[in-house]
Parts: structure tokens; C-alpha cells; sequence
């Protein structure tokens, strides 16, 4: 049950990020990401009081915190990046330093060992960034030279987001309910609204891009929900992999709908980064 919890849970990431994908292309990221996320707060809210769960500690609420700063960071740029760039490329590169992150920050700060595979890994992720971002240019003397590929930098700031937000949510207790997650959506909120200002984006949305963008958030939301389920039916390594593998969505979506190509690079990167991030989950 909880393996086919967390499958779950990575199509609804998937989906979300698809949607949210293509909308971003033709409303900014940044807006897309403040609706998407308000719809998520909207439904945790409905949600909390009706979900069993001991009190919460303040220290709960302070990680819970500290996660949505994480998510808010993640969601913003993975959102933009996607505006930016291919969804098959920096979908992937956001995916694998979410992974990485939490297990560098172990080993160097919380003296944790991880297994042979997870360090085979971790060596694996750089190599994999490198070769995902390398994208073809044509010159004006019709030579090609490489380039980064557009949305790559963005994409990066957002693993780190994400990786922020596997790390604070990982120390809040497993029986405190949801009331957390709801701390957690709400200062994303006040997070995203922080950079899109910065950006100088526009805060509104047609009605009908905004009514997707919410039903996307709702989604997502629902995806967490289904991933805390499924880690107390399974290990949490194993439900970590399993959902992370949500990339896979927006990226089949967008070869196979929007016409999205790859070179050969950018393919052995991404098969590098999978690899990568399925050794990771096993420390």
C-alpha cells in the first residue's frame, strides 16, 4: 500500500508541474506559482480539522515554517524556469539536487553514513547537471558551439528550494497532524509574493489560467498529503524515491504533446540524473 501511495503521490506532482508548466508560458512563472500555491493553502485549510493528529509542538510549527520557505523558493523558480526554458530539461535538473541536498547536508552536518550506492550518487550528480544544461547553438557562420540551456539557473535555485523543504519537513512529527503542512503552505505564500515583487511580475491572472493554476495547487497538495500517508505505511527512503520520480511525468508529457527535443547530451544526462537520484534514495 505504501509504495502504491507514493506512485501516486508522484503522478499528482507531476500533473501539478505540467499544468502549472504550460500556463507559465503564457503567464508569468512567479504568478502562476502565488495562485497555485494559494489553492494549496485553500484545500490544507478545508483539510486540517478533519485529519486525526496529536497537537503540534512549536517546534513543528518552526520546522513546518522553515518548509515552506523551501517550498516557496522551489515553486517560484521551478515555475519560471519552466518559462524560461524545456520542461524536460529543468524539471529533471530541480528533481535531482532536491535529492542531493538533504543527503550532503547529513553527511556534513549530521554525521550520517550513508550506503556505497548513495555515495556513487551523489558523484554522479554534478556530471548529470553538466550534461542536461548543455544545449546546441547555431552561429551566425553556421558553426554550433554549446550553450547553457535556457531556465538551467533557475531550475538550480530550485533544487535548492526543494531540497530546503524534504530537509525542514523530515523533523516534524509524523503524528502532528497537518496543521504544520498548513504553516508550511501559508509562509510559501508570503515567500513567492516576496520574489514576485522583487521580479516586478504582475499579480493577477485571466480568470480561466487562474482557475487552472488553483486546481493544479489543490493537486499538489494532495500529493503531499498522499506522501506523508505513504511513510507510515513504508520506509521513508523508499517512499522518497518512489515519489521523486514525479519528473517523469512533465517530461514524457512534454515530448510527447509539445513536440520537445533532446540531444544526445541532454538524454545521457537525464538518464545520469535518474540514475543518480534512485542511488541517492537508497542511503
Amino acid at each position: 500500500m505504501g509504495e502504491s501511495l507514493a506512485l501516486l503521490s508522484a503522478v499528482c506532482f507531476g500533473v501539478t508541474h505540467f499544468v502549472n508548466g504550460l500556463l507559465s508560458r503564457r503567464v508569468d512563472g512567479l504568478t502562476v506559482a502565488l495562485h497555485a500555491q494559494l489553492g494549496g493553502t485553500a484545500l490544507a485549510l478545508v483539510l486540517a480539522p478533519a485529519l486525526p493528529g496529536d497537537a503540534a509542538s512549536f517546534a513543528d510549527y518552526a520546522w513546518g515554517a522553515l518548509s515552506g520557505v523551501g517550498t516557496g523558493v522551489g515553486v517560484a523558480f521551478l515555475y519560471r524556469a519552466m518559462s524560461q526554458g524545456a520542461m524536460s530539461v529543468v524539471v529533471p535538473v530541480s528533481d535531482v539536487g532536491a535529492v542531493a541536498l538533504p543527503v550532503l547536508v547529513g553527511v556534513t552536518l549530521l554525521g550520517e553514513r550513508p550506503a556505497l550506492p548513495s555515495w556513487a550518487g551523489m558523484a554522479a550528480v554534478l556530471p548529470a547537471l553538466w550534461l542536461v544544461s548543455q544545449d546546441t547553438e547555431k552561429t551566425t557562420a553556421g558553426e554550433r558551439e554549446r550553450t547553457m540551456s535556457a531556465g538551467v539557473p533557475s531550475a538550480l535555485m530550485a533544487s535548492l528550494g526543494f531540497g530546503l523543504q524534504f530537509l525542514a519537513m523530515a523533523q516534524v512529527d509524523a503524528g502532528s497532524g497537518l496543521w504544520p503542512v498548513v504553516v508550511s503552505r501559508v509562509v510559501s505564500v508570503v515567500v513567492i509574493s516576496g520574489v514576485l515583487a522583487s521580479y516586478g511580475a504582475r499579480w493577477i491572472m485571466p480568470p480561466r489560467a487562474w482557475a487552472t493554476a488553483v486546481a493544479a495547487g489543490m493537486v499538489g497538495t494532495a500529493a503531499i498529503l498522499l506522501y506523508l500517508e505513504a511513510t507510515t505505511h513504508q520506509l521513508m527512503a523508499v517512499a522518497t524515491l518512489l515519489a521523486s520520480l514525479y519528473p517523469a511525468v512533465p517530461v514524457v508529457l512534454a515530448l510527447l504533446l509539445l513536440g520537445e527535443h533532446l540531444n544526445r547530451r541532454q538524454v545521457l544526462g537525464l538518464v545520469s540524473a535518474a540514475l543518480a537520484v534512485a542511488l541517492i534514495a537508497l542511503h
